[in-house]
């Protein structure tokens, strides 16, 4: 029976496919600080319509608890989207990414429990799309809070391991998959009640022994579970929009996955059973002034620094994760600003992986008006590296380690880095002489060339501007 709302299923479609164009497009335009806003709005619109429409579906019957649920998650969203800072954005991606997993499975079990009579009456690919939403939408749930609390510290940040943990994990994965043909061979819900129990404790499992260096790397994974979750649920639904845009996402983030481990060079396979970060526990934090290993470094002032860079003829700022913990977009603006009233030339060096997702400091210095030209990726940031007087490194740590290069021993090996240590001098400003989210010393601290300005690095900065003002 239908309500006096409802259109036709033609309609229905025909704006779902409107809806996954404009999704389609809005992604595109993300791939520009240019355009990334107006893709934003576009990407909306479009999941607006798919929501809006869905309203108007002939099976829809009821519309109290869509009411509500839309009511509560427009409330979230937007408290979120004011409230969280730049700095927690991972996190928050972590959790909605997580509460997307956990709604398919959801779906899941109550499409199970809806269906179950007409069980082996149901054609294959529905029964195979309830009981892949569950697994992999338990999986990204947990995973995925798991995430979330390595990124705000609520758990430790280095991986947490035990003695046949894989062999643990690969158990879980078996004996869910076993409740997965139990569920699909019976009508008795205990099973696909235990399927996704068992997935939330592999989800969890899963992460815990990732470092938070790769949580990045692990979050694009989760969500790219979750699209496939999604699209599974498009299936089991006969939803087009679930479908499309759940297979966008699996693709886009499968793809990131990839493109990531490429950034660090390390397979998907060493990051997530790698322990990357479980290094030997450290002794006291070093003070500053020392490395770990006890090699001192050459301390600098702000007023020493600013003749430095008040008359370089080029400078290379190296935003990293200290730079968003401070809000220090807007100094460092400000500081290359006075820079270039002098004359100076000033770029930005972005490493793919620098901060705890993709694109974070580009979206940080976005927010200050940095010009986009000046923020130079990787490839093009190096060359010029080699024609720097002056490299400022804010808050980057491991994505400026020479060891990455330089030594075979250091878990970072191979891993493409801006090259910091060209520059004819470098400046580093930091909290202190304690390793970075990876847990390693940075060889960078101890090279003759390093001077360390310690300190909170919008400080720092606004120290900085004082003096180059006064030079």
């Amino acid at each position: 029976m239908t309500t006096p709302l409802a259109v036709s299923l033609e309609t229905v479609n025909l704006l779902y496919a409107v809806s996954a164009v404009l999704l389609v497009f809005g992604i595109k335009q993300l791939s520009s600080p240019r355009t990334a806003r107006q893709g934003n709005f576009v990407a909306a619109a479009g999941m607006a319509i798919a929501v809006g429409i869905t309203l108007f579906h002939p099976d829809v019957e009821k519309y109290g608890l869509m009411a509500v649920g839309i009511a509560v998650g427009t409330v979230i969203g937007v408290v979120s989207a004011r409230a969280v800072k730049m700095t927690a954005i991972p996190q928050m991606v972590a959790l909605f990414n997580g509460v997307g997993g956990g709604a398919v499975a959801l779906i899941a079990a109550a499409e199970y429990h809806r269906l179950a009579p007409d069980l082996g009456a149901l054609p294959v690919d529905v029964i195979a799309g309830i009981l892949f939403g569950a697994l992999v939408g338990s999986i990204s749930f947990a995973g995925s809070l798991v995430a979330f609390g390595k990124l705000q510290e609520l758990l430790p940040g280095r991986p947490l391991t035990f003695p046949g943990q894989i062999v643990v994990n690969g158990l879980l994965l078996v004996l869910a998959i076993a409740c997965g043909v139990g569920a699909g061979v019976t009508e008795n819900g205990i099973w696909i009640v235990l399927l996704i129990v068992l997935a939330l404790v592999l989800g969890a499992a899963a992460v815990l022994p990732i470092g938070g260096a790769d949580m990045p790397v692990v979050i694009s994974l989760l969500n790219a579970f979750t699209g496939l979750a999604a699209a599974s649920s498009g299936f089991v639904l006969g939803n087009n929009a679930l479908i499309i845009g759940g297979t966008l996402v699996g693709a886009s983030g499968t793809l990131l996955t990839i493109l990531m481990g490429r950034a660090m060079n390390r397979s998907l396979a060493n990051v997530l059973f790698g322990a990357f970060g479980a290094a030997p526990a450290a002794g006291p934090a070093a003070a500053p002034g020392a490395s770990g290993d006890g090699a001192m470094v050459r301390q600098t002032t702000a007023e020493d620094t600013a003749v430095m860079l008040a008359y370089a003829s080029q400078v290379m700022v190296v935003p990293g994760y200290g730079l968003a913990v401070a809000q220090a977009q807007h100094v460092t603006r400000e500081l290359a600003d006075l820079l270039e009233a002098r004359g100076v030339r000033v770029r930005y060096a972005i490493h793919p992986v620098a901060g705890r997702m993709p694109g974070h400091m580009n979206v940080l210095l976005a927010e200050a008006n940095v010009p986009y030209p000046a923020l130079l990726d990787m490839d093009d940031a190096n060359p010029e590296l080699n024609r720097t007087d002056v490299a400022l490194v804010v808050g980057a740590n491991d994505v400026t380690n020479p060891a990455a290069r330089s030594n075979p021993e250091s878990p970072l090996y191979g891993m493409p880095i801006l090259d910091v240590d060209h520059a004819k001098n470098v400046v580093v400003l930091k909290r202190s002489m304690n390793p970075g989210f990876a847990g390693i010393d940075n060889e960078l601290y101890t090279n003759p060339k390093t001077a360390m300005l310690f300190g909170d690095a919008k400080d720092s900065l606004e120290r900085l501007v004082a003096a180059v003002k006064a030079v």
